[in-house]
């Protein structure tokens, strides 16, 4: 097993390949889930030296399969939001106290002192369901702050606006975090000329509006909070890592997350930067499951190793690679 600490403070680009690496034998040998399929596609444990020769688990085993790298009893099971009808996935974790670090520790990185700041969580979608990591997350930065005003708003759109002005003209740090159908309903109702605040949105309409193009959305957006940039969070049920966008949809990892771009037409080849491919995410949080997933999202890499997210695949036709962009 590897140490948590080990994985919370790599500082370089060598630390992180060899602990991905003593991740991947670890996970080999304890995760029968992941051993079948690693197997099953002939790999020699010994001769995996790179990251690029580590098999990526397609995250729709989290669907189907218990995927756990040990015995210990399952401390909560977070789960996808799901069309109705659909198969959802679930994260079994074991030790939900490495989900807390990484995400208290990612966002210090990204946003220094959560104190520092009021966090107004306008989740509907999450809020109205069980086992959402989201929440869950969120709900823990609120408490975090120490700040009697920061909280969650479910449908009351008048009460976020009467506070989320009053907050930022009396010159208080804010965070809004908001999935983007409900964002683009608060700016609706209301138009704001924002100093004070940060808007993070965690992407997806969730089947209420059209999906739109990120640079129309953030144009939107931006207009009507009167802000610069939006923030994004890229995060999902299988990871215990997030990472983040501080503007224009470049996302930035920590420093034990990293992302690879695989070939659509090649799942075990990857391809240069600046090319359009398949998102495969190391999240070495996720010492218990699995660490290596091989997304439905599809991006392209930067040379300084941020990412963008470009849409997903369409799940009737991966090969194909039809894009659905949101």
């Amino acid at each position: 097993m590897i140490p948590t600490t080990d994985i919370f403070t790599i500082s370089n680009q060598k630390q992180f390949e060899k602990i991905a690496l003593k991740t991947f034998r670890y996970q080999y040998e304890n995760n029968l889930v992941y051993q079948e399929f690693c197997n099953h596609l002939k790999t020699d444990v010994q001769k995996v030296k790179s990251l690029k020769q580590i098999p990526f688990l397609p995250i729709s085993f989290f669907k189907t399969h218990s995927v756990v790298s040990n015995a210990h009893p399952i401390q909560t099971t977070f789960t996808s939001s799901g069309t109705t009808g659909l198969i959802t996935s679930k994260h079994l974790v074991t030790d939900v106290s490495i989900y807390k670090e990484s995400y208290q520790k990612a966002f210090s990185t990204f946003y220094g002192n959560i104190e520092d700041y009021v966090v107004l969580a306008l989740l509907p979608s999450y809020l109205e369901r069980e086992g959402s990591s989201l929440i869950h997350m969120v709900e823990d930065l609120i408490q975090c702050t120490n700040r009697p005003e920061s909280g969650f708003y479910l449908h009351n759109h008048d009460d976020l606006i009467k506070n989320l002005i009053s907050l930022d003209e009396a010159g208080q740090n804010v965070i809004l975090i908001g999935v983007t159908y409900a964002l683009l309903d608060i700016i609706e109702k209301q138009q704001f000329q924002l100093q004070n605040t940060i808007i993070i949105e965690t992407g997806g309409m969730k089947g209420k509006r059209k999906e739109m193009i990120r640079e129309e959305l953030h144009d939107l957006l931006c207009q009507g909070f009167g802000v610069p940039t939006i923030h994004s969070e890229y995060g999902m049920t299988e990871l215990l890592s997030q990472a983040y966008s501080l503007g224009d949809g470049i996302f930035e990892c920590p420093s034990w997350m990293q992302i690879l771009i695989r070939d659509t037409e090649d799942a075990l080849s990857y391809i240069q930067d600046g090319k359009t491919g398949g998102i495969n995410v190391i999240d070495l949080a996720n010492i218990n499951s699995c660490s290596f997933i091989a997304t439905q999202d599809l991006g392209k890499k930067n040379p300084n190793n941020s990412f963008e997210v470009l849409g997903r695949f369409d799940n009737s036709d991966i090969r194909g690679c039809n894009l659905m962009v949101g």
